[in-house]
């Protein structure tokens, strides 16, 4: 009951402190996760509003060293609207089948012509859906091998695809 009549207050909070909707309504699903998974302690809280607030401040701040972290590291998100935007932003249009096709065969082959060093972790990430940490825990090199790796990888990628554009 307490979720859905406190929902609407944390969300607007979590909004404020400049997180997106989909963000704040996983955070908000998060804690109350994390508070019923631990019902047993709830009942010996004195201050309950304030030990959630408490986890939404400790989650918020993990958020924001998981950002500064992938920021270092190189990693971006590349969204479909972002995507859109740079191929329109090019003269092309996405819905045309050929260019479509045709920007396909050339990720395909750029991601080929990678180190396959560099490749795997690029395939892991994208394909496979894998953090750095699993990758590192598989292969058992560093993260920030890994990093490095995906940093020169896009870059190797963003390069050959400039190519692609300009032909």
């Amino acid at each position: 009951m307490a979720y859905k009549s406190e929902k609407p207050r944390f969300l607007a909070r979590l909004r404020a402190a400049g997180r997106t909707l989909e963000e704040a309504e996983d955070l908000v699903h998060d804690v109350y996760a994390e508070t019923m998974e631990r019902l047993d302690l709830v009942a010996n809280i004195r201050n309950l509003p304030a030990w959630i607030n408490s986890l939404y401040t400790r989650r918020r701040i993990d958020a924001w060293r998981h950002e500064r972290v992938r920021a270092a590291s190189g990693e971006t998100d590349v969204t479909e609207d972002t995507l859109r935007e740079i191929i329109s932003g090019v003269g092309l249009d996405p819905q045309d089948g050929f260019v479509r096709d045709s920007l396909m065969d050339a990720l395909n082959d750029a991601l080929r012509a990678l180190p396959a060093a560099q490749r795997r972790v690029v395939e892991a990430q994208v394909f496979g859906g894998l953090t750095f940490r699993k990758i590192a825990e598989a292969t058992g090199e560093s993260i920030d091998t890994l990093t490095a790796r995906k940093r020169y990888a896009l870059r190797n990628l963003s390069r050959a695809l400039r190519h692609w554009i300009e032909e």
